[in-house]
């Protein structure tokens, strides 16, 4: 095998590892279920409100999801950590 053909193959697999690991990453995180459990707990009342709040989480708008949260039922710092929880940050 020619080397240019290997190194071509070896860089191809490279990009498509990264890339595809990077594309992977954020659904792999996402907890809306646990976010939503802890919302609940906490005093959020159940439904699609919660689900709703906990999937601007997973998106990355964790002062929207807070605000949706608190305007459950949650209490502010549960609500954060839901929110952090549905994202999969740390804390």
């Amino acid at each position: 095998m020619r080397t240019s053909i290997r190194i071509a193959g070896v860089l191809t697999g490279v990009t498509l590892s990264l890339g595809g690991a990077s594309l992977a990453a954020p659904a792999a995180h996402a907890d809306i279920p646990a976010c939503a459990r802890l919302a609940t707990q906490a005093g959020a009342t159940p439904g699609d409100w919660v689900t709703v709040a906990c999937r601007l989480g997973v998106s990355g708008d964790l002062q929207g999801c807070a605000s949706g949260l608190t305007g459950a039922g949650a209490p502010g710092g549960a609500a954060n950590g839901a929110c952090r929880l549905a994202a999969h940050e740390p804390r």
